[in-house]
């Protein structure tokens, strides 16, 4: 056995001293945050110059004052799909590919329910939004998988209906992906409950999920499912249901003021959740 000098058993027994602190520096290094915008129910409008504007002035607004995010989520009814064509889809399209990081996008009742017959349909959508995008594809739903974390895109819509309800195939789908006990976090456009306390049937069932039940059953038992994100009904709202976060975030259309457009900021660090409402100004 070779001998060891007093000098190399001392550097020795530093260098092992100071393993447990590079191991521990190297833990808090490889524990990454995500940093990520909500903002749904934008509504662009060709016939309204002002909600073009408006698209604009959020991409700018994200660009200059959160340069760190790692990608912008949106949340439906992006464009109000009301023109022959893809012509709407297209200037949306390029005012947010000027956003500096990368965006993902669910379709709301406007994408599901065009006024006639030549605007874009389910899989013009995917084509614009989805494919070739690094994402997880299965039917109509999505997954990105980033820094640890799901983020999965379910598609609650029913074609050429205001209401919303999840598929067989989208639950299996997101039951699946739990099941890999990532942190996950949900957006879709149909929110889980009747968080407003309307007493009108035909808006509970126009706005609330209409097998939100059956998904509270079947997902939200999860304890890796940390968040969803819905919108539609145009009104904030943080709740709960059992240990998930459920947010639903301001309707982008309904500014607080003039060029106070809201939109939701994110921000998770292993299981926490740091959110809050914000706007352009």
């Amino acid at each position: 056995m070779p001998k060891i000098s007093r000098r190399g058993f001392l550097k020795g027994a530093v260098a092992a001293a100071t393993l447990p602190m590079l191991a521990s520096a190297q833990e808090k290094t490889d524990k990454k945050s995500l940093k990520f915008m909500h903002i749904t129910d934008s509504h662009m409008d060709l016939g309204d110059s002002d909600s073009v504007d408006a698209m604009k002035l959020a991409v700018e607004f994200i660009n200059k004052n959160y340069p760190d995010l790692d990608f912008v989520l949106f949340g439906g009814d992006n464009f109000n799909n009301n023109v022959a064509g893809d012509k709407d889809t297209l200037v949306f399209k390029d005012i947010v590919a000027k956003l500096h990081c990368p965006y993902y996008t669910v379709r709301g009742n406007k994408e599901s329910s065009p006024k006639g017959d030549d605007e874009i349909n389910l899989a013009e959508f995917q084509k614009m939004f989805v494919n070739d995008r690094g994402l997880k594809t299965s039917g109509k739903d999505w997954l990105l998988e980033t820094k640890g974390y799901n983020i999965l895109g379910l598609d609650s819509c029913i074609e050429h209906q205001n209401n919303g309800r999840y598929t067989q195939e989208t639950l299996a789908f997101a039951e699946k992906t739990l099941q890999n006990k990532k942190p996950t976090v949900i957006i879709n456009h149909h929110p889980y409950t009747n968080y407003w306390n309307g007493t009108e049937e035909k808006d509970i069932h126009k706005y609330v999920l209409n097998n939100t039940l059956e998904t509270q059953k079947r997902l939200f038992g999860y304890k890796n499912l940390l968040l969803t994100l819905s919108g539609h009904k145009h009104i904030d709202s943080v709740s709960k249901i059992n240990d998930v976060n459920v947010i639903v975030t301001r309707g982008f259309i309904r500014p607080k003021d003039l060029d106070m457009y809201p939109m939701r900021y994110v921000e998770l660090s292993g299981n926490a959740i740091n959110q809050k409402l914000i706007y352009t100004a």
